[in-house]
């Protein structure tokens, strides 16, 4: 069976160079990793990440937990976080709570039975404490928990106020926001408050609808739509900020089968953009991208610093930027 040290002659390097190929350590030259790689390749080597675990106290594996990999915000954030933990050689197990807290409380036991090394949170249906008392590193998605749990987001208050200054510039005056949950003070909260802020700043008249908690499936979204807003009621309104784009996109279908008019009579922005959105060409959402892409490489990196942190760094939270999307509903 090959070895490094087998490895390290064929490359023309030391065994020191070698493990800083493996492990992702330190400056590599692009030259140095491929004769590495190549010689690995070549005598078929292939490292014992039981031992390597055992000997540095690493398992190298990371968890998610998300409240529904099927959500395509969610779906593509897994994506992301998985290629940046790839990078720097960890592995990710994912776990789908469905917004259940006794099955969130299960999957943490389970993850930490099987040793990972952190855990990226990203459903939040348990209390503040219980995640206070989880023994190694956690990132939250969305939710500060304490000041010893970094917390990495899109700029929700900026993307709620952006939606609603962009409604009142295309003349709308009666406007409602379909809210997330709002019994826990999650950071998606503040896209309400940017919202009744801007309306009240503008004089515009106002009203809030909330979604339930655990429910993510257009199927929902187009109950909840037809139970709240007949069409009388919808006709009360010339714009809508919804919560996410799957709730956007059912109120658009909804308002074209009542033969509401959008954007002429009816004007409606989304939030997220994600793969779902990005797909649809009719219509094409305006909403407000939180760039996925960037959120899953921060929540990733800032776990594995958690994890590598000896020094007992503090680590901030994170706030990335928001963009608006022009599209065809406003």
């Amino acid at each position: 069976m090959a070895s490094i040290k087998d490895v390290a002659k064929v490359a023309g390097v030391s065994v020191t160079t070698v493990s800083r190929v493996m492990n992702n350590r330190g400056y590599i030259s692009k030259e140095t990793r491929r004769k590495v790689e190549k010689a690995m390749e070549m005598i078929d080597y292939h490292p014992n990440e039981i031992a390597r675990a055992l000997q540095k106290n690493q398992s190298y594996f990371i968890g998610i937990i998300v409240p529904d990999s099927n959500h395509p915000f969610f779906s593509d954030l897994i994506k992301y976080v998985e290629v940046s933990a790839n990078e720097k050689n960890y592995k990710l197990l994912v776990c789908n709570s469905l917004e259940d807290p006794a099955k969130e409380a299960n999957y943490i036991s389970m993850l930490r039975q099987n040793r990972v090394d952190g855990i990226i949170m990203c459903s939040h249906t348990m209390d503040i404490e219980s995640y206070k008392k989880v023994p190694f590193p956690i990132v939250s998605f969305d939710r500060l928990v304490s000041a010893n749990i970094p917390c990495v987001g899109s700029d929700n208050y900026r993307g709620g106020e952006l939606a609603t200054e962009h409604l009142i510039g295309r003349g709308c005056k009666r406007l409602l926001h379909i809210s997330g949950p709002l019994g826990l003070d999650m950071l998606s909260n503040r896209r309400r408050d940017a919202f009744v802020i801007t309306c009240m700043k503008h004089g515009v008249s106002y009203d809030i609808i909330e979604g339930a908690h655990n429910k993510l499936t257009f199927d929902y979204f187009w109950s909840f739509i037809t139970e709240k807003l007949p069409p009388d009621k919808l006709s009360e309104y010339d714009g809508v900020f919804c919560s996410n784009d799957i709730v956007a996109y059912a109120l658009y279908i909804y308002a074209q089968q009542n033969g509401i008019r959008v954007p002429q009579d009816f004007k409606i922005v989304g939030y997220d953009y994600h793969s779902f959105t990005r797909m649809l060409q009719n219509p094409k959402l305006t909403t407000i991208m939180q760039p996925s892409d960037r959120i899953g490489a921060m929540l990733t990196n800032t776990l594995i610093r958690m994890i590598e942190n000896t020094e007992g760094e503090l680590i901030n939270n994170t706030t990335v930027d928001i963009t608006l999307i022009q599209g065809e509903t406003t």
